[in-house]
């Protein structure tokens, strides 16, 4: 597997990824409307997602397979916000089949590096509900604290869903 940043050209093999794991993300994830991550869809979000790195907003990986014709997981960093607070938030998702072989922890340690490394943040901030257990453990293999607990924090499959707050500091940022 290789990690790379999605961009313009990786639509079919993002939309392919969405629709085998429709009912997988359902239950962590926001409602979309239909359509949502069809090809057309997705041309328009990576070409929106490339204007935004340019920018320095957000920055989108994906695990891939040697052949590059499917998505193993994705992590994006979004919300970066520069000045003092030299932070972003944290996202990422898997392919059900690929749960429990470490594959995620690849794809979101080489996001990491990027975050530290080449966008030079001082934190990362990911956040995961409470019943998921996966995702904790994830967080805290890779040094993520908790440092909070947000009651109704998102609107995830229709429904405000409590979360609990980690970040994970960059040792080496500079004061």
């Amino acid at each position: 597997m290789q990690v790379i940043r999605a961009r313009p050209g990786h639509e079919v093999i993002l939309a392919s990824y969405f629709a085998m794991n429709e009912c997988h993300f359902q239950r962590w994830n926001p409602l979309v409307p239909a359509g949502h991550h069809s090809i057309d869809c997705w041309k328009t979000r990576l070409d929106e997602r490339e204007l935004e790195f340019d920018k320095g907003m957000s920055a989108h990986f994906i695990g891939i397979d040697e052949t590059e014709s499917f998505v193993v997981g994705g992590c994006s960093l979004s919300n970066i916000v520069r000045g003092v607070f030299q932070s972003c938030h944290m996202g990422y998702s898997i392919a059900q089949r690929f749960e429990g072989e470490g594959k995620m922890k690849q794809i979101v340690t080489h996001v990491i590096e990027f975050a530290f490394q080449e966008l030079k943040l001082h934190r990362i901030m990911a956040n995961h509900m409470p019943a998921n257990q996966r995702s904790a453990g994830l967080l805290k293999s890779l040094g993520f604290e908790k440092e909070g607990y947000a009651k109704e924090y998102l609107l995830i499959n229709g429904e405000w869903e409590d979360h609990v707050l980690n970040s994970l500091i960059n040792k080496s940022y500079p004061g």
